[in-house]
């Protein structure tokens, strides 16, 4: 028997958000949709991965019993609400590190780093969601690949990795390369104010199911700002591949279910350039087989 083919989604209506299982062109209230086949009491996406391998049963069930009754309609959030993390992989990309200033880097020279972001204050959707951080003048933008974790991760290995992802969506990481730098201090970088501001990590706009990506290690991955394309990379230039990501990852601290992981951007980010974006650009984030990602960014909030 054929796998259903769905996504999930979180929309803005009237009555407030609303979970939706996405199939064709049509969005479906999740709610009643997993009722119908005996999984109630799931108001949103987040909720699913408290038992990601039961709740993907389900899908599958909903998906090929879905109701024109529960169709929705509504601008998309972002389609967790809200991730209990936000892991950022740092400089993931050769093509990336050689226009950061490190040309001819090699693998065995590098160490993965992450950061983080606030999930409740950096986790937007599409739209004019995305607020200019205060008194920011580098603004910039990077295009990720967000793998959403479906079951506890402690100390997994490389090998075991990829089965602890439930799917993946698209990020983008906005970052205030000003606030970033602090050469008056002893450590020089501040990670905190140069990426952990309000708005500035952008989901979207479907959350996919990990066996819809036949291989995340050879993606496309392109980003837009007002019609100009600036990123256009695949996921095979990753230093640490995404697996290895999530490994090393949980040897520092438990990933909990609903935790997302962005993996790296490849080149084309404003910073080289100094080039950066304005109140009113749209940036457009699209990864093969996901979607694209739009949003508009707004005067600072506060």
């Amino acid at each position: 028997m054929a796998v259903p083919n769905w996504s999930l989604a979180t929309i803005a209506t009237p009555a407030g958000a609303v979970a939706c299982i996405e199939a064709g062109d049509r969005l479906y209230a999740l709610a009643p949709s997993l009722a119908r086949v005996g999984m109630p009491e799931v108001t949103g996406v987040i909720d699913l991965f408290a038992d990601w391998g039961a709740s993907l049963a389900a899908l599958d069930r909903a998906a090929g019993q879905l109701s024109a009754a529960d169709v929705v309609a509504g601008g998309r959030l972002s389609p967790l609400l809200y991730p209990g993390k936000v892991m950022c992989a740092g400089a993931n990309y050769f093509d990336h590190l050689a226009e950061m200033g490190m040309p001819g880097a090699k693998k065995e020279d590098q160490r993965l780093f992450f950061f983080m972001k606030p999930a409740r204050n950096a986790v937007v959707g599409e739209g004019d969601t995305v607020c200019m951080p205060i008194a920011t003048q580098a603004f910039d933008w990077e295009i990720e690949l967000a793998a959403v974790i479906g079951k506890r991760a402690r100390n997994v290995s490389v090998s075991d990795a990829m089965s602890y992802v439930a799917g993946y969506t698209v990020a983008i990481d906005f970052s205030a390369r000003d606030h970033n730098r602090a050469a008056e201090t002893f450590y020089k970088l501040d990670w905190v104010a140069g990426k952990a501001n309000d708005t500035c990590c952008p989901l979207g706009p479907r959350f996919v199911p990990a066996r819809a990506i036949a291989n995340p290690q050879d993606i496309g991955l392109k980003l837009s700002v007002n019609g100009t394309v600036k990123q256009d990379g695949r996921s095979t230039d990753m230093i640490f591949s995404i697996a290895e990501q999530i490994s090393i990852a949980s040897r520092i601290m438990t990933l909990d279910p609903g935790d997302v992981v962005l993996t790296g951007t490849p080149a084309g980010v404003g910073a080289p350039k100094g080039t950066f974006l304005s109140l009113g650009d749209k940036v457009e984030a699209s990864i093969e087989g996901i979607g694209t990602l739009a949003v508009r960014i707004q005067p600072a909030n506060g």
